[in-house]
C-alpha cells in the first residue's frame, strides 16, 4: 500500500521528519496529498530518490512553480529560471553561467563573505533585548541578501532596501512580495546596464567579460539576478536551521571549537540533517515509471523527498544523529543530475563563514527558549523566529 502524507496536516507541518521517515519504511514511493492538484509522489528514500533527479524520463517544466497573485505582467519573463527550464535551453544557460559558481570562483569571495558576515556580526549585539536577539532578521536573512547585492554589484546606497525585498521574498506570497518583483527587476536591470558600460568585479561583470560567441542576453542576465534572490533563502533557513541544531548537540559544537578544519565536513552534515528544502521542484513523468511497485503515470508530478532521503538508514549510518566528523554518500539538499543547485559553491561558503564567525564572537550563544516556532510551510523546514541569547 503506498503512504499517503498530508502537507495540509498540522503534524506533517510541525514534525515532517517522522511523518516522512515512517512513509519511507512502508515504500519508496508516497503519495501526497495537496489540494487543488492532482497525483503528486514523492520517493522517500535515497536510491530511488537521486536516481529520479538524473533520470532523462522526468522533466522539469516551465510553470512548474505557482506565480503568487498580484506580480506586475511586464515582471512575468525575468522569472522563468533555469529551474524551470529543461533540455538544450538548459544546457545552454548554464553551459554560460556555470564559470561565475565554480568553487575556485567561491573560495575567491570568501573574503568579501567575511567581511559581510564581520559587519553583521558587530550590529547584531545593537539589536538584542536584555541580551536576546533574533537571529533571522538580523543576521540569517540579511547575511545572502548582503551577498547577493555583492555578487551583482549593487551599489551600498541601494541594499538596505535589497534586504527589505528579501525579506518580502522569503514570505512567498501576499503584497509585499508582489511589491517587491518590480524593484527587484528594476535593480537588476540597473546594474546589467551599468556592467556593459563597465564591468566590475562581480558575477554580472564576470559573465559580461566572458568571451563566447554565444553572450547571455540582457533579458537572461536580469533572470539570473532574480534566480539568485529566489535561491538565496536556501542559505537564510539553513543557518538558522544550523545554529538550532548546533545548540541542540553541544558535543558537535564542541568539537568544531576544538577543530574548526571540520566546518567544511559540518555545513554537509547540517544541510544533510537540517536541510530547509523538504522537496526539490517537481519533476513530471515523460512516460509510464514504475518505481517500488508503484506506477507513476505519464504526465503525474513526482519530487524527491531530500527530508526522507537524506536520513536513509539503508545509506546512513545512524542517520537521525548529527555528526560532524561523518563522511560518505553526498546529500541530496542541494539536489542532483542537471538540475544541481548552481549556486552550492557559494553557499556552503557562505554558510561555513556565517556559522564560524558567529560561534566564535559569541562563544556563550545560546536558546533563550526551548520552544522554537517554525513556520507552516509544507515544502520548506525555517524557523519563524530564533530568538538567542548571547
Amino acid at each position: 500500500m503506498t503512504p499517503e502524507i498530508d502537507l495540509t496536516d498540522f503534524k506533517v507541518l510541525t514534525d515532517p521528519f517522522t511523518a516522512y521517515d515512517q512513509a519511507r519504511e512502508v515504500s519508496a514511493v508516497a503519495k501526497l496529498v495537496i489540494p487543488g492538484f492532482g497525483p503528486f509522489w514523492a520517493l522517500t528514500r535515497y536510491a530511488e530518490a537521486r536516481a529520479m533527479l538524473a533520470d532523462p524520463r522526468f522533466e522539469v517544466r516551465a510553470g512548474s512553480f505557482m506565480r503568487p497573485p498580484g506580480i506586475p505582467e511586464h515582471c512575468l519573463e525575468y522569472m522563468r529560471t533555469m529551474a524551470e527550464q529543461d533540455g538544450p535551453e538548459h544546457l545552454r544557460l548554464r553551459r554560460l553561467v556555470a564559470p561565475a559558481f565554480t568553487p575556485k570562483r567561491a573560495a575567491q569571495l570568501r573574503p568579501r563573505l567575511a567581511a559581510i558576515t564581520e559587519r553583521l556580526l558587530d550590529e547584531l549585539p545593537a539589536h538584542a533585548e536584555d541580551g536576546v536577539v533574533d537571529l533571522v532578521p538580523h543576521f540569517a536573512r540579511p547575511l545572502p541578501m548582503d551577498v547577493i547585492c555583492e555578487l551583482v554589484g549593487i551599489p551600498d546606497a541601494d541594499r538596505p532596501r535589497w534586504r527589505e525585498y528579501g525579506a518580502a521574498v522569503a514570505g512567498g506570497a501576499g503584497p509585499d512580495f508582489a511589491a517587491a518583483i518590480p524593484e527587484i527587476i528594476a535593480g537588476a536591470k540597473d546594474a546589467v546596464t551599468r556592467s556593459r558600460a563597465e564591468p566590475g568585479d562581480d558575477l554580472i561583470g564576470d559573465l559580461v567579460h566572458a568571451q563566447d560567441d554565444d553572450r547571455l542576453t540582457d533579458t537572461e542576465l536580469v533572470t539570473l539576478v532574480w534566480h539568485l534572490v529566489l535561491a538565496g533563502q536556501t542559505p537564510v533557513n539553513l543557518i538558522a536551521n544550523a545554529v538550532e541544531a548546533l545548540l541542540r548537540h553541544p558535543d558537535q559544537l564542541a568539537a568544531l571549537r576544538a577543530d574548526p578544519g571540520l566546518w567544511p565536513g559540518a555545513v554537509e552534515e547540517l544541510m544533510r540533517f537540517c536541510s530547509p528544502q523538504l522537496l526539490t521542484t517537481p519533476r513530471f513523468a515523460r512516460e509510464d515509471v514504475e518505481i517500488d511497485g508503484s506506477v507513476i503515470r505519464e504526465g503525474e508530478r513526482v519530487t524527491a523527498a531530500m527530508v526522507a532521503a537524506d536520513r536513509d538508514p539503508r545509506v546512513f549510518a545512524d542517520a537521525d544523529r548529527l555528526d560532524v566528523t561523518r563522511s560518505g554518500p553526498s546529500q541530496l539538499g542541494f539536489s542532483h543530475g542537471p538540475h544541481f543547485c548552481l549556486g552550492a559553491s557559494i553557499a556552503r561558503v557562505e554558510t561555513e563563514v556565517a556559522l564560524s564567525g558567529l560561534f566564535a564572537r559569541f562563544p556563550d550563544l545560546a536558546l533563550a527558549a526551548e520552544d522554537v516556532p517554525r513556520a507552516p510551510d509544507g515544502g520548506t523546514w525555517r524557523p519563524a523566529e530564533l530568538r538567542l541569547r548571547l
